[in-house]
């Protein structure tokens, strides 16, 4: 929290204009960074200390002007009309035209405003040359070109920050292009030399010492002082002019410009509206089956390690029996089960990371802005469900962008459907236990890719219903700035990552861990006297016995039918506070039950599962309709929270987690009837 007397400074500009980059290079945070408009839906703050000054510097959501038509643009408009000492405004060189429409309207503030202007080497590489001095005196401001992904130009801009501080100078307004122009051309023809700025604080004053030299000249002031007064209701077809002509001024095309740069001619194939979607989905399948293939080694390397971990510590508790079955059977295999997943996660963050980067997904929002449409939405949708493939709760958080509050809340209610990270532990396991020994990588990946895709699908229809039975939405107009395809920047590819894994592992070490000890000891205790059965039979004895196991047997009626039984079941109880509990709740149930070495592999230990009567548990069918379930099922207890807040309701979230739970029962039953019909 900032003090009262540091200074506060807000980064402004147009979505995508690398203002994120910049405010993380200037600060040092690691706040998301994409190639893509939306990433940003909220105000984030940093202290940092600029020569004597301890400033605040607020990154706020892009915004296209003052006047806010979604939830995140609002979210910035309301910081510049806080108290704000100064504001810096980011501006892309390669769209100077259309970034300098803020500026006009950021102008009129009557705040300090220093410029940084980004993506320069892009001008450049279009055979343009910037003229930086020309460009300062026509805004009245400091301008700082900068590449921000190569970080220059950042201890100029903060020597300007610095100076602005010092001395404040206010901008040019877009009515200084005009009367006050003129007016000081007028004055300096006659020896009178005076700032833009300082003439219009002379005009507004009615007290004005300034002296006018010459009585011809009064027509001029007083016309300067009317347009001075008018200038905040400059209609947009001004604005856009005065950009325009700025521009003209400011950039100079010095080799003659390509006619068809190489992302129009790259666009022609990735937006095409068949060839676009057959390689969109060719890019998704590559990417999930390269999670699957480059995954194994390490998983393997990571269960051998915590196998190796349960096998030494184990021996060293036989005296303590309670003591051992906690350590090895809740802590170690609890984590152990979640970790082993760590390297997935990993790689599925590095290729989002990518895909940012590069512009890709810009191009990925487009193609389904069709799909979409069929539903009542567009694809400016697609970003907060993009980001639901991450985590559920930044993609319900990434619904402000939506202008229109009804698509806002349709995008809402579907986001959890999209297939975040908690739920790749389940897919893992299965695909990696059921489907990969007998079929193979190729339809390993496959299904890994298809368990992502089945909620969007689903998700689809239920928009359709949703706007058209009950929130009587519309679809809007769907505009989205496409950036030039680059180079990603590998230093926010591996922050992503690390970031990713970072959030993981501290769910492991946190909530994992306590869930993990609260199932084993429901799990062990009440423990069961000595029924003289043999050692495997005892221990699934002693499971049913115990106080998971009369839970799992009371609720297994309502899940048999879906082909699981009582230990399937009570894992799928512990995962509703949150989905990673699944794979250590499994991890749990079936180690106790196995009677075997702790350092045997879970998926062996459900492979081998069975019902009572002698019949295999985890069939193909069992298998898939367990992974449907998971997709399909609204398991997050925080995702409900940030959905109760975003929507100010108590009805939405219990009403996406009754469809969701019902889609979710449904789909894992018809997997099992269809299932059984081709498999025996």
């Amino acid at each position: 929290m900032a003090s009262k007397s540091s200074k506060r400074i807000a980064f402004v500009g147009n979505p995508n204009a690398g203002k994120t980059t910049l405010f993380n290079s200037l600060t040092g945070s690691r706040q998301k960074v994409g190639n893509y408009a939306g990433v940003t839906v909220e105000r984030v703050s940093a202290l940092r200390r600029v020569g004597s000054f301890e400033c605040e510097f607020i990154d706020v959501p892009g915004l296209y002007s003052l006047t806010p038509a979604s939830e995140d643009e609002a979210v910035a408009v309301k910081v510049l009309e806080e108290e704000t000492d100064l504001i810096v405004c980011v501006i892309d060189a390669s769209n100077l035209e259309r970034n300098l429409y803020l500026y006009s309207q950021i102008a009129e503030l009557w705040r300090p405003v220093v410029i940084a202007l980004t993506m320069t080497d892009r001008v450049e590489q279009a055979g343009s040359t910037l003229k930086i001095d020309r460009l300062r005196r026509l805004l009245g401001c400091p301008v700082i070109p900068m590449v921000g992904h190569k970080e220059k130009g950042v201890k100029e801009l903060l020597a300007a920050i610095e100076s602005a501080l010092t001395t404040p100078t206010e901008p040019t307004l877009l009515s200084d292009i005009g009367a006050l122009r003129d007016l000081q051309v007028e004055l300096a023809r006659r020896g009178y030399d005076h700032s833009i700025g300082a003439l219009r604080k002379e005009v507004l004053n009615e007290q004005s010492t300034m002296i006018v030299p010459f009585v011809e000249i009064q027509p001029i002031w007083d016309k300067a002082r009317e347009a001075t007064e008018n200038a905040s209701f400059a209609d947009p077809a001004a604005r856009y002019a005065w950009t325009a002509q700025v521009q003209r001024e400011s950039i100079v095309q010095t080799s003659p410009k390509k006619a068809v740069s190489l992302t129009d001619k790259i666009d022609k194939v990735l937006t095409h509206r068949f060839f676009g979607l057959i390689v969109f989905v060719a890019v998704m399948y590559c990417v999930f089956f390269s999670i699957y293939k480059l995954s194994q080694p390490f998983m393997d390397a990571i269960e051998t390690a915590f196998g190796w971990l349960g096998a030494t510590i184990g021996p060293r508790l036989e005296g303590v029996p309670v003591l051992q079955s906690f350590v090895v059977d809740g802590i170690i295999a609890g984590v152990g089960g979640v970790v082993v997943f760590l390297p997935q996660i990993l790689i599925l963050f590095f290729f989002i990371a990518m895909l940012e980067g590069t512009g890709y997904l810009a191009r990925s929002a487009f193609l389904m802005d069709r799909l979409l449409g069929w539903c009542g939405l567009n694809g400016r949708a697609f970003i907060p469900l993009l980001s639901s493939f991450a985590c559920a709760i930044p993609g319900v958080m990434a619904a402000r962008v939506m202008p229109d509050p009804k698509a806002r809340l349709a995008t809402i209610l579907v986001a959890p459907l999209m297939s975040c990270s908690a739920r790749l532990p389940v897919y893992m396991l299965i695909i990696g236990t059921f489907i990969e020994p007998q079929y193979g990588a190729f339809w390993a990946g496959f299904a890994l890719f298809a368990m992502h895709l089945l909620g969007l699908f689903v998700a689809i229809p239920v928009v359709f219903v949703l706007n058209r039975g009950i929130l009587k939405g519309k679809r809007l107009p769907f505009m989205l700035e496409l950036p030039p395809y680059q180079m990603p920047r590998w230093k926010d590819v591996f922050l992503g990552m690390l970031n990713r894994g970072k959030v993981f592992l501290t769910t492991a070490g946190t909530t994992i861990v306590v869930m993990s000890i609260i199932i084993w000891a429901a799990s062990y205790f009440p423990r069961k006297t000595d029924t003289g059965l043999p050692e495997n039979e005892a221990a699934v004895a002693q499971l049913e016995y115990s106080v998971m196991g009369r839970v799992g047997k009371a609720v297994e009626p309502a899940f048999a039918p879906l082909g699981f039984d009582w230990r399937i079941s009570t894992a799928i109880l512990s995962a509703f506070p949150a989905r990673e509990t699944v794979a250590p709740s499994l991890g749990i149930l079936f180690s106790l039950g196995s009677g075997d070495e702790a350092e045997a592999k879970l998926g062996s230990k459900i492979r081998e599962a069975k019902w009572p009567d002698g019949r295999q548990l985890f069939t193909l069918p069992t298998s898939i309709g367990l992974m449907v379930f998971f997709a399909l099922c609204a398991q997050c207890l925080s995702t409900l929270a940030v959905v109760r807040r975003e929507t100010n309701s108590r009805k939405w979230p219990l009403f996406m987690f009754c469809y969701m739970t019902v889609f979710a029962y449904i789909g894992a039953w018809l997997v099992q009837i269809i299932g059984r019909s081709f498999v025996p």
